[in-house]
């Protein structure tokens, strides 16, 4: 074991004495890039293996019986694994990212690189209706950030190396480069710098290159353009985009109202009990929302309906034309109550393939819709497939990942347009209801959230714990002028709180006000701390946001503000301070 250590340290210390950072950056990017593939297939390997196995396992008849059951015992060992085993919280990929970007300067801790896989293995591959995105990207990102560490990296370069993790899960599911690239730009917001965009390109590479070899040619979606897209069109697939964008606006509120509900109950096996029981009965009645649903997908893409009415107590009416449309409105509305129900339930996973398995859906139920009507002759199989990058642009306020994505799915760039069309349309409307997906809107309530505007992105990288100034000495309310001169001579600063004998913040005394009455030794012992301080406003609360704070300065002449918690003094911000903080961070922000 000692030789190993050696050996590896030999490495680490060569590459870092011997290469410069763009060729650093350019290898871990590599190694991120084949560390998030191979965790993805393992990943994918593990759920479709368990999901085989309850398959093989169970007898045909009592099936249904068996999808009430499963999702249900899959959730109770994520929960079990997680209380018992990690005893550390999980948490959910993308928004876990974001947090660590935006709070934590990118550290993730080293438990994340594996426990999303057990926990989501678990919860998918018993049946959970969510997808592995979420948990693969989360785990890409966790191995990023502790590879940064480890050769430790800036804040920066970490950053960067969580985006190239990142960027390197997303294609190597969906065998899909640049859409892995335009996921990290656009979700986890990273800067379009030459020095982040190679290592991107290069991970990327690598992730895919990784995925043929242990999948070849076994991709999640098999479509192939058949129908190409016509002026015609162009009216129905701008209807296809603000259908997606009112279904976005449903998942949001259902997966918000929903968990929400389930935040309120506090003991884990209630909760379990709860969304599973609904979880349960909603695989029950409808089958095509067990698990992922990636094979439905596939199907839908076919225009093969069967998916539909298999094990369902619908199944004698697969040649009624009304019944498909109703069932494909009913799962597209249902999907989104089946996924934050294992969400609620205790579930582990990422809203990847539900807004995926939403989009195909209900492309299919407006394309079928249309078709009925007799109004025109649509693609059917295309508006399922450019169904999914409406849901994507709406649910995760991506747009242009919806677009790539879905052209490199489809394997071309033929439904280009009316993807864009789509995309735009059903991001316009859900961003009106909704500013924040559902990745986001936690970070932006608490103001935490990292955005393209520099000034914001650094105002939230700054902590109002790490500007606190303590060196101001207090003076008691009640103490006179006298031992308030003596405090003077001990202090560098012209301020001074006024506090009781409990701490709390009663006012300020500034120096230059009371100059007046310093050499007056007669007033001495008359006058009290209470006579001469005053009640300063604005106040700092530690659990504001640096962008409150930054508006407090920017709107009085002050140049200290007081820090209270529940009215006990804590400290000063200074706007010198703030502002020198602010311009390193930015520097190192911005830097090449």
């Amino acid at each position: 074991m000692r030789r190993k250590g050696t050996v590896g340290n030999r490495i680490y210390l060569w590459m870092v004495n011997n290469l410069s950072k763009r060729q650093l950056m350019g290898i871990l990017a590599a190694l991120v890039g084949l560390a998030a593939g191979f965790a993805a297939v393992l990943l994918k390997n593990m759920v479709h293996f368990i999901s085989h196995q309850l398959h093989a396992f169970s007898i045909e008849e009592y099936q249904n019986y068996i999808y009430i059951i499963s999702p249900v015992l899959g959730i109770f060992l994520t929960i079990l694994f997680i209380k018992y085993v990690l005893r550390k919280p999980i948490g959910h990929g993308v928004p876990g990212i974001l947090h660590s970007i935006s709070r934590n300067n990118g550290f993730l801790h080293r438990y994340k690189t594996f426990s999303s896989l057990i926990a989501s293995t678990f919860t998918v591959g018993f049946g959970g209706s969510v997808g592995l995105e979420g948990p693969i990207v989360g785990t890409g990102a966790a191995i990023g950030s502790n590879v940064g560490r480890t050769f430790k990296l800036n804040r920066r370069q970490i950053v960067t190396l969580i985006g190239c993790a990142s960027s390197g899960a997303v294609a190597a599911i969906f065998n899909a480069p640049i859409a892995g690239i335009v996921f990290s730009l656009e979700i986890l917001m990273l800067d379009l710098t030459f020095s982040s965009l190679i290592p991107l390109l290069i991970a990327s590479a690598s992730a895919v290159v990784t995925s043929y070899f242990f999948l070849g040619n076994d991709i999640l979606y098999k479509f192939e353009v058949i129908t190409t897209f016509e002026l015609s069109d162009l009216l129905f697939y701008i209807l296809l985009g603000i259908f997606s964008g009112l279904v976005s606006v449903f998942f949001a509120r259902i997966y918000r109202f929903m968990d929400h509900r389930f935040e309120r109950v506090r003991n884990a096996y209630h909760r379990l009990l709860a969304g599973g029981l609904l979880l349960g009965l909603l695989i029950f009645l409808f089958p095509s929302l067990y698990g992922e649903g990636y094979n439905e997908i596939n199907q839908c893409l076919a225009g093969d309906m069967d998916y539909l009415f298999s094990r369902s107590f619908f199944y004698g009416f697969q040649d009624q034309i009304w019944v498909i449309i109703l069932l494909l409105f009913a799962v597209t509305m249902l999907k989104v109550v089946a996924t934050a129900a294992t969400f609620g339930a205790g579930g582990i996973g990422g809203i990847f393939a539900p807004a995926l398995f939403i989009g195909a859906n209900a492309g299919m139920f407006l394309g079928k819709l249309i078709n009925m009507t007799g109004l025109h002759e649509i693609s059917e199989r295309n508006f399922a497939l450019v169904g999914m990058g409406g849901l994507i642009a709406g649910v995760l306020h991506a747009p242009l990942f919806a677009i790539f994505l879905i052209a490199d799915i489809s394997g071309g760039y033929s439904l280009f347009v009316p993807l864009m069309i789509t995309s735009i349309f059903s991001y316009v409307i859900v961003r009106y209801y909704h500013p924040n997906s559902v990745y986001t809107y936690q970070l932006a309530q608490r103001k935490e959230l990292i955005t393209h505007d520099k000034d914001k992105s650094v105002l939230n990288l700054m902590t109002i714990d790490n500007l606190i100034e303590t060196n101001f000495l207090p003076v008691y309310a009640d103490a006179n002028l006298g031992e308030f001169l003596e405090t003077v001579t001990k202090s560098k600063r012209n301020v001074f709180p006024v506090i009781d004998h409990e701490n709390n913040l009663q006012g300020i005394v500034f120096i230059n006000d009371i100059r007046h009455i310093i050499l007056k030794r007669d007033l001495y012992d008359k006058i009290q701390m209470r006579d001469l301080m005053y009640m300063p406003s604005p106040l700092v609360h530690p659990d504001e946001s640096m962008e409150g704070v930054a508006k407090k300065f920017q709107t009085t002449s002050h140049y200290n503000l007081p820090v209270v918690k529940d009215g006990k003094y804590i400290g000063f911000i200074s706007r010198a301070n703030m502002f020198s903080t602010y311009r390193k961070i930015l520097r190192d922000f911005s830097e090449e």
